[in-house]
C-alpha cells in the first residue's frame, strides 16, 4: 500500500503526541507549533483528498497484522477527506484568530495546556471522521468530550466553570448511552468493525427479538450523540457553553465538536445499520420532527436572547436543527444537504464567534446589544465579517447558507411525500424569517451610530492575526455559496461509497 494511504493513521498518532510536546513548550511556543502543524495536516489531508478523487473508491486502511474481524482499521474516501479538511481550515483559523484573546483570558501558565488540550482534541475530530471500528469511535469520542470540557473550563471563571460543568455532565450522560448502544449492536452481531457489524444485520434483519435489540441500540446510540450535539431539546447547554468560553474555544466547540458526533451518527447509519435496514425504524421520523422543532425554537430563543454571544450560540441549536432534519428526509439529496449545511455552519460559525469579541472590545468590553451599537463603525473589519456571517445565516444568495436551504427544499421535493414536502417549505420559510429578525436587526446596530466613536478604539485594529483567517473563512463561505455544485458533487460522491 503507498504510503500516502498511511497519512491519516499518522495525522491521528501525530496528533497525540504533539499535545505532550506542547507542554513542555513555551506558550508562545506552543501556540506556533499548533498552528505550524495544523497547516502540515491540511496539506497531508489535501493530498489524501486528491487521491481518493482520483481512486473512486473508499480505502481501508488495517493497523498492525490483525486483519478483520479482529482487528482496528482506518477507512476513508472522498467524503472522510473532505470533511476533515474543513475542520482542520476551521481549527487553524480559529487558533490563529484567537491567539490574542487566549492571552488575555487564561493565566500565562496555561496556555501551552490550553494548546495540548487542542491538540488532542485534533487526534479525536480527525479520529472520529476515519476510525472503522465504533468502539475505537467511543474512546476518541470520550477524549473528544474531555479536552472539549478542557478548554472551556481553562479560562477560570465563574461561568466557565459553571458552564463545563454542565457540558461534562450531559456529555458524559451521553457517552454512556453511545456506550450502552454499542454493547448492545455488539452482542447481537459478535463485531466491532462497523462493515462486518453491518453484514452480521444484514443477516439477522428478518429475526424479530435481534431486530428488537438492534432498533433499541440505534435508538440508544442516536439519544446519546443528539445530546452531545445539542439537538432539540437538549440544546439548553449552547449559550453558556458558547457564550462564555474564550473566542478561540467557542469557536471549535460550536463549529466542530457537535458536527464531529453528528458525522459519527452519519458513519453509524451508513456504515453499521444500512440505509436499508434503517428504513424499517422510526428513528428517523423522530429526527425529522424534533429537527424541525430546533430549527423554530432554536430561532426563537435567539431572538429572546439578551447579547449577542448568546444570540449566535442559540443560533446553533437551530442549525443543529437543519443537519438532523436533513437526516430525517433521508435518502442521497437529504444526507447531502445535511453533510453540505455541516460544512457550512462550520465556516460560518465559526467566523460570528471569532467577530464578536471584536465588536465587543471597541464598545467598552461589552456584548449587550445596547452597548454594540455603532461598532461596526468602529472596528470596520470586524463590523464586514460579522455582516458576512450574519447574511449567510439568513440565507441571502451567494453566500453559503442560501446553497444550504435550497438544498433542503430540494431533498424534501425529491422525498416526494406531502407529509416532508409541507413541513420543510413552512419551516424553512419561519426559520429564514427568525434568522432575518435577529442577525439583520444586530447588523443594522452595529451599523446605527452611537455616538461613541471617539470615545472607544480598539486596542490593536487591522492585525494580521485576525483579518487572514476571517478572510480565509469568508472565502470559504463564497465558495460554499457560489460553486455549491462542486462541493456537493464530492459529497455524493463520497456517500455512494461511505458505506
Amino acid at each position: 500500500m503507498e504510503f500516502i494511504y498511511s497519512l491519516p493513521l499518522f495525522s491521528i498518532v501525530l496528533s497525540l503526541f504533539s499535545g505532550p510536546l506542547c507542554m513542555i513548550l513555551p506558550g508562545k511556543a506552543a501556540r506556533y507549533y499548533t498552528a505550524a502543524f495544523e497547516g502540515l495536516l491540511i496539506g497531508a489531508d489535501c493530498l489524501v483528498l486528491a487521491r481518493c478523487v482520483k481512486a473512486g473508491e473508499a480505502i481501508t486502511y488495517t493497523m498492525g497484522e490483525f486483519p478483520a474481524p479482529w482487528g482496528n482499521e482506518i477507512r476513508f474516501g472522498i467524503l472522510e477527506c473532505l470533511v476533515a479538511l474543513c475542520f482542520l481550515v476551521v481549527l487553524l483559523c480559529s487558533v490563529l484568530a484567537g491567539w490574542r484573546f487566549v492571552v488575555h483570558d487564561l493565566d500565562e501558565t496555561k496556555i501551552n495546556l490550553y494548546y495540548t488540550l487542542v491538540n488532542l482534541l485534533t487526534a479525536a475530530l480527525l479520529a472520529l471522521v476515519w476510525t472503522n471500528d465504533i468502539f475505537t469511535g467511543y474512546v476518541f469520542l470520550e477524549i473528544l468530550t474531555l479536552t472539549s470540557c478542557g478548554i472551556l473550563i481553562v479560562r477560570e471563571i465563574g461561568r466557565t466553570t459553571l458552564a463545563a460543568v454542565r457540558y461534562m455532565i450531559l456529555n458524559l450522560l451521553g457517552s454512556g448511552l453511545f456506550l450502552l448502544g454499542v454493547v448492545l449492536l455488539y452482542d447481537v452481531t459478535g463485531h466491532l468493525l462497523m462493515v462486518s457489524m453491518q453484514e452480521a444485520i444484514g443477516i439477522l434483519g428478518d429475526n424479530q427479538a435481534s431486530m428488537t435489540v438492534i432498533s433499541l441500540a440505534v435508538g440508544i446510540l442516536t439519544i446519546g450523540l443528539a445530546i452531545k450535539s445539542g439537538l432539540f431539546p437538549f440544546h439548553f447547554w449552547m449559550p453558556d457553553t458558547y457564550g462564555w468560553a474564550t473566542p478561540t474555544s467557542a469557536s471549535i466547540l460550536s463549529s466542530l465538536v457537535s458536527k464531529a458526533y453528528i458525522f459519527l451518527l452519519i458513519k453509524i447509519y451508513y456504515r453499521v445499520i444500512g440505509l436499508d435496514m434503517l428504513t424499517r425504524l422510526p428513528i428517523t421520523k423522530v429526527l425529522f420532527v424534533l429537527g424541525l422543532c430546533g430549527m423554530v425554537f432554536g430561532s426563537v430563543s435567539a431572538l429572546r436572547a439578551g447579547n449577542i454571544n448568546r444570540m449566535v450560540a442559540f443560533s446553533s441549536a437551530a442549525q443543529i436543527g437543519y443537519i438532523y432534519m436533513g437526516i430525517g428526509i433521508g435518502g442521497l439529496a437529504g444526507y447531502t444537504a445535511a453533510v453540505f449545511h455541516i460544512l457550512t455552519h462550520a465556516v460560518t460559525k465559526s467566523l460570528l464567534f471569532l467577530t464578536t469579541p471584536r465588536l465587543a472590545e471597541v464598545s467598552g468590553d461589552t456584548l449587550l446589544f445596547k452597548g454594540l451599537q455603532g461598532s461596526g463603525l468602529r472596528d470596520r473589519n470586524a463590523g464586514l465579517f460579522f455582516t458576512v456571517g450574519s447574511l449567510s445565516m439568513v440565507g441571502i444568495p451567494i453566500f453559503a447558507g442560501f446553497s444550504s436551504k435550497l438544498l433542503f427544499a430540494g431533498a424534501a421535493m425529491e422525498a416526494g411525500s406531502p407529509k416532508k414536502v409541507i413541513p420543510v417549505m413552512l419551516v424553512l420559510a419561519v426559520s429564514s424569517l427568525l434568522n432575518a429578525m435577529y442577525f439583520i436587526r444586530t447588523v443594522i446596530r452595529i451599523y446605527t451610530a452611537g455616538g461613541r466613536e471617539g470615545e472607544i478604539r480598539t486596542r490593536s485594529p487591522h492585525r494580521l492575526d485576525y483579518n487572514i483567517p476571517a478572510l480565509v473563512l469568508t472565502g470559504a463561505n463564497l465558495f460554499l455559496g457560489l460553486f455549491s455544485w462542486v462541493v456537493t458533487d464530492l459529497i455524493q460522491r463520497g456517500l455512494l461509497i461511505f458505506g
